[in-house]
């Protein structure tokens, strides 16, 4: 067999052309196949600070950021020291090593809602343990969980919105079994009504209710307060448990994610991304009596031979370390404050129909049709129209100009350590320029 390892060719569209003889539609994770906004997907040898640079060797302001985790940016140096060291003293074991042990310790000492916790490899089998744990503490099948929140590829979660009775669902995808929809119930965010209907009907048998504090997985739909709070406490009536699920915002908002920001407890949350600075690491973790009912403790199997991989368990704690050392979250509150009121600024100037949503170093740049009578985006019925269509003329323009947006006009954008004043300021320049040319297109 030929090895093609060091004779790649440098162009983004031959790589891409023989990715779709090896792989589902040339790529490993579909939002990566460019689908959304058109075009060759961008084939990145490398990255380093803020910066991402393709095969051709252009060079891109990368907002993407791997989705979240590089919250330091790429290759932040103490991490990769860190790395480096790990490396030399074996990169995995598939035993018991102190590494785990530090960051477990590091997280539950700051996220009181996690007394303990148990290592995995990504968001999605975090999320699945911990439906596991809920319906064996509850004695319960069901599961309730919102229109618009993402919660990886878990068979029982990956379903929308049915038509008929509250509650009721429909596969999101083929390969679903239906028994695994009939388990699942889904309502509207921002629907306090609809959750009280569905706790009526269907109350004693709910486990758990499962929802993103911040969705961040169909555009930045900020939820208020009280409508959290509200199906905390129908949750709580009915005997069902409230999970979190913070692989997104947990540490990306602030130490505690938004459990903290909130001053709310649910009783278990899911996390990533940063926790692993950026290599393949998620957690699921709760109070103590839910997580001493999994394997070897309790009778909830879960296991993984990767599971707190030493490389990862030293990343995720180097980086949880420094960006506390270095006041990370303020820096990036009043920086990404400041690039996304000036990306409205231009916007507004250039008469482009675009909006930007934020919340702390998380932005999303979305269709606007200026409407004053339009409700605030909080639910899946109240996203603009057609947002793949408009955002994708936007995408190619910047991404022309040498800035990288996730190629999905319903992905969040991240800015952060590494995005300094300067560059943030070349892209404002970047996309005035990109915004003007497709006006007069």
């Amino acid at each position: 067999m030929t090895s093609h390892s060091t004779d790649l060719p440098n162009h983004s569209a031959a790589l891409f052309e023989r990715s779709l003889k090896v792989a589902p539609g040339g790529v490993h994770s579909p939002v990566r196949a460019f689908k959304s906004v058109g075009g060759t997907p961008v084939f990145f040898k490398s990255g380093k600070g803020a910066i991402l640079t393709s095969v051709e060797g252009k060079e891109y302001v990368d907002f993407c950021q791997a989705f979240g985790p590089m919250i330091l940016g790429h290759q932040d140096p103490d991490v990769k020291e860190v790395l480096k060291s790990a490396v030399d003293g074996g990169w995995t074991f598939g035993t018991c090593e102190p590494y785990s042990l530090e960051l477990a310790e590091w997280i539950t000492s700051r996220v009181s809602p996690v007394e303990k916790l148990r290592f995995v490899t990504s968001g999605t089998e975090a999320v699945m343990s911990a439906l596991r744990v809920a319906r064996a503490a509850t004695g319960r099948q069901k599961i309730l969980k919102f229109e618009g929140c993402y919660h990886g590829h878990v068979d029982s979660l990956l379903v929308k919105a049915g038509s008929g009775l509250a509650g009721s669902s429909a596969s999101d995808s083929a390969g679903i079994s239906g028994s695994m929809i009939g388990d699942t119930l889904v309502a509207s965010l921002d629907d306090e009504e609809g959750v009280r209907k569905i706790f009526e009907a269907h109350g004693p048998s709910i486990a758990a209710v499962i929802l993103e504090p911040l969705p961040a997985n169909a555009g930045l739909m900020i939820q208020r307060e009280e409508f959290l709070r509200f199906v905390a406490q129908e949750a709580k009536r009915a005997g069902s448990l409230v999970i979190f699920d913070e692989v997104i915002s947990g540490f990306r908002v602030g130490i505690g994610g938004m459990a903290r920001i909130l001053g709310m407890s649910p009783d278990l949350m899911t996390f990533g991304k940063i926790i692993g600075g950026g290599l393949p690491v998620g957690a699921y973790g709760g109070r103590r009596e839910l997580m001493d009912l999994v394997a070897p403790s309790g009778a909830v199997y879960q296991a993984g031979t990767l599971s707190a991989n030493p490389l990862g368990m030293r990343a995720g704690l180097a980086t949880l370390k420094k960006i506390q050392s270095a006041n990370v979250y303020e820096v990036l509150e009043k920086r990404t404050a400041a690039f996304t009121s000036s990306l409205e600024k231009i916007f507004r100037e250039e008469q482009a129909a675009f909006s930007v949503k934020r919340f702390a170093s998380l932005f999303w740049i979305h269709p606007d049709d200026q409407d004053p009578k339009s409700k605030p985006i909080r639910s899946f019925e109240t996203l603009p129209k057609d947002v793949n269509a408009r955002f994708s003329p936007l995408f190619r323009a910047l991404l022309e100009a040498g800035v990288y947006l996730p190629p999905s006009g319903f992905e969040v954008g991240f800015i952060g350590l590494a995005h300094s004043e300067e560059i943030l300021s070349s892209v404002l320049e970047k996309t005035r320029k990109s915004v003007r040319s497709l006006r007069h297109s």
